[in-house]
């Protein structure tokens, strides 16, 4: 017999999956990655730190230019984040089988360090150091949360999500396949809440100034709870 899709169960049966992979957490780190674009826009030069396609892009037309100076100022960031992947990937190797510490959770400290710091420099400090801090931050949250109920994701830019919305609407929509409509909702959520984080950011930004980083530190605190404390029946498979 085929279930009917409802809301209920989208943010039900969380408890049968491994904890860094439920909506909650999704939901919270989907309001920090969103938030950290409109403060780096708003304070920090009027840049998004999160994706680095436009970095590349501007880097590629300034060498073209034959402005290497420029071009150089753009490779910074970028090549932070390629940076931040590989230390992800290198906590996760040292971390992976410790009972008493998930690797996750080390990642999350880090983040949650890197930007309490953040919070105390002033705005004469040269917008590249913060921009590039963040995009390190940033490819170490993307590199660290990679799926939302076994199903691949981004917490800090939407691009994708948006793709894999439409792709599982197309196959609802096409094939009345109900399961593909949920995840097409779960998805939207996600793109929902970064808007959201986006729009906080930008108010908290303008009303608060350097010290509003700190709001993504009390997320990232959130989702440290939530991985600690609450652990599900089961886990997932990896």
């Amino acid at each position: 017999m085929k279930q009917k899709f409802s809301l209920q169960r989208l943010f039900s049966l969380e408890r049968s999956i491994a904890v860094h992979e439920t909506l909650a957490v999704g939901v919270a780190l989907a309001l920090t990655g969103g938030f950290l674009d409109t403060y780096t826009y708003t304070l920090r030069g009027g840049v998004f730190a999160n994706a680095q396609t436009g970095n590349m892009v501007l880097m590629a037309v300034k060498a073209a230019d034959g402005e290497l100076l420029s071009a150089l100022y753009y490779f910074i960031p970028i090549a932070a984040f390629f940076l931040g992947v590989l230390l992800t990937e290198s906590i996760k190797l040292h971390f992976t089988n410790r009972q008493f510490l998930e690797w996750q959770q080390v990642v999350l400290v880090l983040e949650a360090l890197l930007l309490f710091i953040i919070g105390f420099l002033p705005l004469s400090i040269p917008d590249a150091v913060v921009n590039v801090t963040i995009s390190f931050i940033c490819s170490v949250q993307v590199q660290s949360f990679r799926k939302t109920r076994g199903l691949p994701y981004a917490t800090t830019m939407c691009t994708g999500n948006l793709r894999s919305a439409a792709d599982n609407f197309s196959v609802f929509l096409f094939q009345k396949d109900k399961e593909a409509l949920r995840r097409c909702v779960r998805y939207l959520v996600i793109i929902l809440v970064f808007c959201t984080g986006a729009a906080a950011g930008a108010l908290c930004s303008r009303a608060l100034g350097t010290s509003a980083i700190w709001i993504c530190c009390s997320l990232l605190l959130v989702v440290l709870c939530l991985i600690t404390f609450c652990k599900p029946a089961e886990k997932s498979a990896p």
